[in-house]
């Protein structure tokens, strides 16, 4: 899709000032009146927590598959019941994560043990810790179980297909509208039978082998791969936490995703993903389980835990969650700072919002919780648990220098329906930008690829883009099987290098073309795209 000055929109107005941020940085490092402290895990409290995780786990992983603390049988409550792609993402999770560090805390022998967060905007690097024993899924304490699907089998589907029998009318409802209408439907988007990718199952075995792995990343070589490094550092981060709306029509001003009706269905729309959720979170968790090959690319599979929705068997998930709920924490103490709202203003849209029923979690002793809802978790407090410093004052410079006109988001070109028009490449302040950003929507093929590139100018007979492309200037990751086949339209927003842009020259014409792991699929079509710049 081709942009142009004859379709540019070149506006002085910005996103709304974000205000001072000397507000946040004293809250977040106050400590508040909760028991429980989440610390960075590079800390030495954090390095503390590890331990009593090494623990808990080692304790979990040794219960009975009947058994509701079992490790695998916490990784079902995600796989049966997570959203992704709208606006309960951050909530759920901050459920699931509360009840879980509650059960954890249980069996790590501490009574102090909160999950310590994973910052990879400072660190672009699985801390060393992650390695050591049952804190990896690679590790021979998982192979009992999970050596091998037929292993897996064995010891968990049975006790599984029991739980799922049990299930109430409402739980069931909802597993209908996920597409679990019978057992078997949930058994196959595990085991990668009954027409679903084999790529896309969430079963990963634990064998140590080359081409088999539950995670990727190796104690030698820790580092995330620089084409997702890159959506992780601070200036990006920034961008997530920049607008000042829980949820907008306008993804530019919306913290979090689409909002939906159910957050078990897909929005009738199309889904829209938030920066933070899109980028940040769908590219580490599919770096870590995702087999990359040496130029940044995927490589061609089976995948590990983390790319799929069964991810928690990854004890990495509940640091890199940590993460995520903290940026959402950090957003609100900014909002609360400049006295704008942390929820919809919306009286219905609140109200849809805060009643949604949540039916599958567990809590430490063992108890379903049956009736909770979206509400009971906005608040911490409900957990007792907060943020431990250090505050990354660098990031909050950054998100703050985002309300100045010079450096504000600014609308710089917008195209649709394929209709070719000039060079945006020709417009300074596109050439000048320090960050790029393209919000592209599209619909997804059937058998669609797991992520594409965005490539800039390319020949028309290019088909495939890596990393290594001289034409790459970022891509789109998707997340969890449940996308994986269903043909639908989505809306991202693309952090773009400016490099890359810059040799556009005379026009600009963005494609998505698939990664060297999806070569056989088909290239989608833009049908709307945006040019942000700052």
């Amino acid at each position: 899709m081709r942009v142009s000055r004859r379709k540019v929109l070149a506006t002085g107005g910005a996103l709304a000032g974000l205000g001072a941020f000397s507000g946040v940085a004293g809250a977040a490092t106050t400590k508040l009146p909760a028991p429980w402290v989440r610390y960075d895990v590079w800390s030495s409290d954090g390095q503390r927590m590890l331990k009593g995780y090494k623990t808990a786990v080692e304790a979990m992983l040794a219960l009975p598959p009947t058994h509701p603390h079992n490790w695998f049988r916490n990784a079902f409550v995600h796989y049966m019941d997570c959203p992704h792609g709208n606006w309960w993402f951050y909530v759920w999770h901050r459920g699931y994560l509360g009840y879980f560090e509650q059960t954890v805390r249980k069996y790590s022998g501490m009574s102090d043990f909160a999950f310590p967060y994973w910052d990879w905007s400072q660190k672009q690097a699985l801390p060393d810790g992650m390695f050591d024993g049952v804190l990896t899924p690679v590790a021979d304490a998982f192979a009992r179980y999970a050596r091998d699907l037929p292993t897996f089998n064995n010891f968990i589907q049975g006790p599984l297909e029991t739980y799922y029998s049990r299930l109430t009318a409402a739980q069931k409802n909802q597993q209908n509208l996920r597409g679990n209408t019978t057992f078997q439907k949930l058994w196959d988007g595990v085991a990668g039978t009954g027409g679903v990718d084999k790529g896309d199952r969430a079963f990963a075995p634990t064998d140590l082998s080359p081409t088999l792995k539950a995670r990727y990343p190796t104690r030698s070589n820790p580092d995330i791969t620089p084409s997702v490094a890159k959506y992780c550092l601070p200036a990006n981060i920034a961008l997530g936490l920049a607008p000042n709306q829980f949820n907008s029509a306008n993804m530019v001003d919306s913290f979090t995703s689409v909002k939906t009706a159910s957050h078990n269905a897909m929005p009738a729309s199309g889904s829209v993903f938030s920066k933070l959720e899109g980028e940040p979170h769908n590219k580490v968790h599919n770096f870590i389980g995702g087999a990359f090959d040496g130029t940044g690319s995927w490589g061609t599979g089976p995948f590990g835990n983390m790319t799929n929705n069964l991810s928690p068997v990854d004890p990495i998930f509940f640091l890199h969650h940590s993460n995520m709920d903290r940026l959402w924490w950090l957003w609100e103490e900014k909002q609360r700072a400049k006295g704008l709202p942390t929820l919809p203003t919306n009286k219905d849209e609140r109200a849809q919002f805060e009643r949604e029923p949540f039916l599958f979690f567990w809590n430490e002793k063992g108890e379903p919780i049956l009736n909770g809802k979206a509400g009971d978790y906005i608040d911490p407090k409900q957990f007792w648990y907060y943020y431990g410093p250090p505050v990354d004052k660098t990031l909050l410079d950054l998100v703050e220098d985002l309300k100045k006109p010079t450096t504000a988001p600014r609308l710089l070109a917008a195209a649709s329906d394929e209709k070719s028009v000039d060079a945006l490449a020709k417009w300074p302040i596109g050439l000048n930008a320090k960050q790029l950003q393209a919000i592209i929507t599209f619909t997804r093929p059937t058998s669609s690829a797991r992520e594409y590139a965005v490539v800039v100018n390319a020949p028309a007979d290019l088909k495939v883009a890596g990393f290594d492309s001289p034409y790459y200037a970022g891509s789109i990751s998707f997340f969890g099987s449940h996308t994986s086949d269903m043909q639908h339209r989505v809306t991202y927003a693309v952090s773009l290098d400016p490099a890359v842009v810059a040799k556009a020259g005379g026009q600009l014409d963005l494609r998505l073309v698939p990664t060297p792991a999806w070569a056989d699929r088909a290239e989608p079509q833009i049908e709307n795209l945006e040019i942000r710049g700052s």
